[in-house]
């Protein structure tokens, strides 16, 4: 499953990798992808042998790569056999599967998502919301709080825990009822969002390789890492991935948010300064200059908030300087809305740094 994502660059995974690949060739052994998002990019490379470093400062984002690039050995839940008596038998690899099943059977609780971002829980509040399904709002409630107290309760290792914690994140974002993202609810229940949610577990690359995975501000991280390869996907725009994702960010926090306005959102949501016109070239030009790595690759498009010649004078700086260019389908969200053509041309920005 891969969450429905503003910027995923997972149709551009080839081009990608073939890029990369033609610059760096063999002989590196640490990837940096330091906006991961949901960890397309930062995968493919994990299969591909790199030891990966991954970070994000949105925490559904930390999540979902704590499972895709730190989690790399299948889960033995040995603390929860007394709980699901189904997992003894089975085959480790089989165990999370066993374990999701489970999970889809829990009764529907009336929580926080179900209270405050469906029909039946803001009935009779001073705003209305859909967002997902009652049935599918109570069971999102129900799974996330036995998952917390599976936690808690030390029954499962912090591995399992984020294996879980994704595989829900990952899952109900098939069911939102939403044209893409969460910055607006659609007014009828769409088909999918009326059907029966399922807990589908997330996929799990196995590798001796060991990864690590930050949730921290990206100028603050690189002051304390160093690999081979960073490469970049930041913000293109002024639209807050914050915003966009607001209750993705509930599900995995659960930690009962303020929350305003008709979409609901959460109080002080974190925001990007590469999303910021006046600030974005100061905040990439002292980023630039800080990594330590001997490659460094920035994805960008024709229509972000830094120009060519900016992004070209910033990591110039650094060494020897190249790009390479596809031309792809714009993602679903950005066409219509703040775009009217559908597609756009991506660049493949890079330095070997002297």
């Amino acid at each position: 499953m891969r969450l429905n994502y503003i910027g995923s660059k997972y149709s551009l995974l080839d081009f990608l990798e073939e890029s990369i690949d033609a610059v760096v060739g063999d002989g590196h052994a640490v990837f940096c992808d330091l906006f991961a998002g949901t960890g397309a990019v930062g995968e493919r490379f994990k299969r591909k042998g790199y030891s990966v470093i991954a970070n994000d400062v949105q925490y559904y984002s930390y999540v979902i790569n704590k499972q895709r690039i730190e989690n790399h050995k299948p889960f033995s839940f040995l603390g929860l056999r007394a709980v699901i008596p189904a997992l003894a038998g089975v085959e480790v690899a089989q165990r999370g599967g066993v374990v999701c099943d489970y999970l889809n059977e829990e009764q529907g609780v009336k929580g926080f998502i179900y209270n405050n971002y469906s029909l039946g829980g803001t009935a009779r509040a001073s705003v209305q919301r859909q967002y997902f399904s009652d049935e599918t709002s109570m069971r999102c409630d129900a799974i996330r709080q036995r998952v917390g107290r599976w936690k808690r309760q030390g029954c499962v290792t912090s591995h399992e825990y984020y294996f879980l914690l994704a595989s829900l994140l990952e899952s109900i974002d098939q069911y939102a009822n939403t044209a893409s993202v969460y910055g607006a609810f659609l007014k009828n229940l769409k088909k999918k969002a009326a059907e029966k949610f399922v807990l589908r577990p997330s996929a799990l690359h196995v590798n001796e390789q060991e990864h690590k995975v930050f949730n921290r501000d990206i100028n603050d991280l690189v002051r304390e890492i160093e690999g081979d390869i960073v490469y970049l996907d930041p913000p293109y725009n002024q639209r807050q991935y914050s915003s966009n994702y607001h209750i993705l960010e509930t599900i995995a926090r659960y930690d009962d948010p303020e929350i305003r306005g008709k979409t609901g959102l959460r109080h002080g949501g974190y925001k990007s300064l590469y999303c910021s016109r006046t600030k974005v070239c100061e905040v990439f030009e002292d980023l630039i200059a800080t990594i330590k790595a001997k490659y460094i690759f920035l994805s960008y498009n024709n229509e972000g908030l830094m120009t060519h010649a900016d992004i070209r004078r910033i990591m110039g700086k650094r060494g020897e300087y190249g790009v390479f260019t596809k031309t792809y389908r714009r993602y679903k969200a950005d066409s219509n809305r703040y775009n009217k053509a559908d597609r756009t041309k991506e660049y493949l920005h890079y330095v070997v740094c002297g």
